[in-house]
């Protein structure tokens, strides 16, 4: 029986690893586009007067951006923890199935 229950927590911890690792992507894949998106507007800008209302804008805009690429950045990292907690518990359930395999076949 113990096989069974290792095996099915070893899938469980599996899909949950791929799960928080799509994750990540996406979160990387965001903010990859948000800092397309402030290189884009600091390069459009680069061309105006500074003290224009179209840069202050444009500087709103872009400190709006940082900040939601913060909180992308915390939310990864919280995500990345986890992670590595269902690695760390994903090696423990391996070498635990593996030992109740080799009692079952020394049996």
């Amino acid at each position: 029986m113990g096989v069974l229950v290792a095996a099915s927590r070893a899938m469980y911890l599996t899909g949950m690893r791929h799960d928080l690792e799509y994750k990540i992507q996406l979160i990387n894949t965001a903010r990859l586009n948000l800092m397309n998106e402030m290189n884009s507007m600091t390069a459009n800008g680069a061309d105006l007067d500074p003290e224009s209302p179209e840069v202050k804008i444009l500087e709103q805009r872009r400190q709006r951006l940082m900040l939601i690429d913060k909180k992308l950045e915390m939310e990864q990292q919280q995500y990345q923890t986890q992670l590595q907690m269902v690695q760390a518990e994903d090696q423990t359930v391996s070498r635990g199935l593996q030992q109740n395999i080799e009692r079952a076949y020394r049996a």
